[in-house]
């Protein structure tokens, strides 16, 4: 019977904290599973027992069903163990790691930026599959040596080819797997082009995974429907996940060099911290401008938006001052002049915000949203394609 593929593979994008179950933390990474992890480990395991019972028949039915808990158990642990040594080498050059998920389609680790170099992008890399190779020997050894547990073998003799499987499949040379992050580590060292070594391994990443959907979609017509299908699902995710590595690229490569203060517009809307929420609205209707600094005796006190007027019943906002819906200035995210447009874009999605506030020694001297952000990004892009 066919096991389904995973894949282990690192990522910089923002990080979703607590999405999933947490599992506990490994070298201060926290380790979560995916929803969706339980899908395919309740797969495996049913799979293991079906495939144990058929060549173990005279076992008992706990037998198999342990066996293929724990089997599974331990393949998930490979997985950890591969991303793991990913993030070691990572924060060996001081790049965090924010956390370690497992899902449906295998691990993935979530670091804070890309590597500063060829040679640390090829190590990182690298380090994912020559661990899962470590663990297929070990296995390999228990397997044929083991003379102990015939149970114990079994479950070895499973191990050491699907660790030696994701090894060999992470080694392709194509994003987002481990194989396309070598490449681009081989051609960013050859050309010194980090964009163009990116747009390389991601159309090898993207050809590999329209391959594998094709031959998905043929093994299901030709009556695979599980094993066809699986191949499919994990070629679509391929295909997203190299399309959304190399957008990242582009959009670090085009704001590269373009400031907060670059984008930023210095016209505050401001409003008296006595306006009511009534008032207030009519003048977001008037003005299109859904955020304002709220000022109490001309002084900065704190920031109102649409949105946090929508927390207020709508038969309140009449009784009520923006003072009462605001957020203050304390607690308000704001960006300094020079700090890069791209940090401040990945602020805002992170905090999921669309505005913020520019200080300059203690004053707001202007507003930057993400909005001015990602049309400014359009335009630069499009320029980009007509150049």
């Amino acid at each position: 019977m066919s096991q389904p593929l995973g894949t282990g593979t690192m990522a910089q994008r923002p990080p979703a904290h607590g999405s999933g179950v947490p599992l506990g933390r490994v070298f201060g990474i926290p380790i979560y599973l995916h929803p969706s992890w339980f899908i395919i480990f309740a797969l495996i395991t049913v799979s293991l027992r079906t495939q144990f019972t058929s060549q173990h028949p005279h076992w008992t039915p706990a037998q198999h069903w342990m066996l293929g808990i724990v089997t599974s158990v331990l393949f998930f642990a490979s997985v950890v163990f591969h991303e793991l040594s990913h993030s070691v080498v990572a924060m060996r050059y001081k790049i965090p790691v924010r956390s370690i998920t497992l899902f449906v389609f295998g691990g993935l680790s979530s670091i804070e930026r890309e590597p500063e170099s060829a040679k640390q992008e090829f190590n990182i890399a690298v380090a994912g599959p020559l661990s899962s190779l470590f663990l297929a020997g070990c296995f390999w050894l228990i397997a044929h040596f083991w003379h102990g547990n015939e149970m114990v073998a079994a479950a070895a003799g499973w191990l050491w080819w699907i660790n030696l499987l994701l090894a060999l499949f992470n080694l392709v040379p194509g994003f987002p797997l481990d194989g396309g992050r070598i490449l681009r580590g081989i051609v960013w060292g050859i050309n010194k082009n980090f964009t163009h070594a990116t747009q390389i391994a991601a159309n090898a990443g993207r050809a590999f995974a329209y391959l594998m959907i094709i031959v998905g979609i043929w093994q299901a017509l030709n009556g695979n429907w599980i094993g066809g299908l699986w191949i499919a699902f994990i070629g679509w995710f391929l295909l997203s996940a190299a399309q959304e590595s190399y957008a990242h690229v582009a959009i670090r490569s085009t704001l590269t060099g373009l400031r907060a203060e670059d984008m930023m517009t210095s016209d505050v809307p401001t409003v008296p911290r006595d306006l009511s929420l009534e008032e207030y609205v009519h003048e977001v209707l008037r003005t299109g401008r859904r955020c304002h600094i709220v000022t109490g005796a001309g002084t900065p006190v704190g920031m109102i938006t649409l949105h946090a007027v929508r927390k207020v019943p709508r038969e309140n906002w009449s009784s009520n001052s923006v003072q009462a819906a605001m957020l203050s200035l304390d607690h308000v995210h704001s960006a300094a002049p020079d700090e890069p447009a791209l940090g401040v874009l990945e602020r805002m999605q992170r905090e999921d915000i669309d505005q913020m506030p520019i200080l300059a020694e203690g004053r707001i001297i202007g507003m930057i949203g993400r909005e001015t952000i990602l049309r400014v990004l359009h335009t630069r892009l499009q320029i980009g394609h007509l150049t």
